[in-house]
């Protein structure tokens, strides 16, 4: 009987260590359909304020820890995606605790302001709000976000790095926070554009950093 368990217990951990094998292999070959957007050393291929934004350990920073963020500030792609999957990581680092990236979204003309959809990072009154979709300058509220209790067991503490991704397909919209999906949202109003630019975002107020780094993009 002994035999036969320690002949069942070798048998299951081959089949788990294969899928483990493979998991891993189809997330390689999957990465490979992704194109970076950042090359770790310049903001090639983005546009804003370098009073803002500067590259720093592979990663670009947005904002500072020496004063106050005056006002919002986007550092926007100068590409339009449409149906996307976007990767990427961030942190917060400082007193303010709001950031986000920015997509299917346009800079509003003679502002500091981008317009769109935003993957929300930070927190606010009620919580964390890691993983929301908000509309920024738009409808300005949230459309979609995930209950406290069970988001909390995903956000890693601030100074550290979460990995989120946001899936947008036609009018549906995914976003993923360290593997577990905040967001499974779908567009019902008509006239709310389907394609747009990519901004990172630090949020006007105390003093923070949003780093941002591995940010790379599948068409769909």
């Amino acid at each position: 009987m002994r035999t036969l368990l320690v002949f069942s217990f070798l048998i299951l951990s081959s089949v788990l260590l294969a899928g483990l094998s493979l998991h891993g292999k189809q997330e390689k070959k999957d990465e490979k359909e992704f194109t970076p957007l950042f090359d770790g050393k310049t903001l090639q291929g983005w546009e804003g304020k370098k009073k803002f934004f500067r590259v720093q350990d592979g990663a670009i920073v947005a904002g500072f820890l020496g004063a106050r963020i005056p006002n919002n500030e986007f550092l926007a792609g100068e590409k339009e995606y449409g149906d996307f999957e976007l990767r990427f990581e961030a942190k917060l680092v400082g007193q303010g605790n709001n950031a986000g990236v920015q997509f299917r979204s346009q800079r509003i003309p003679q502002t500091h302001e981008m317009i769109g959809y935003q993957c929300d990072i930070g927190g606010w009154s009620k919580g964390t709000i890691w993983g929301f979709l908000y509309d920024e300058s738009r409808r300005r509220k949230m459309l979609a976000e995930a209950p406290q209790d069970e988001l909390k067991k995903h956000v890693k503490p601030k100074g550290e790095w979460n990995k989120l991704v946001v899936r947008a397909e036609g009018p549906r919209i995914q976003i993923w926070l360290n593997g577990y999906q905040t967001v499974d949202f779908t567009e019902k109003e008509k006239d709310i554009p389907l394609k747009g630019r990519l901004g990172l975002q630090v949020h006007g107020g105390p003093p923070a950093e949003c780093h941002y780094r591995n940010l790379r993009l599948k068409t769909l």
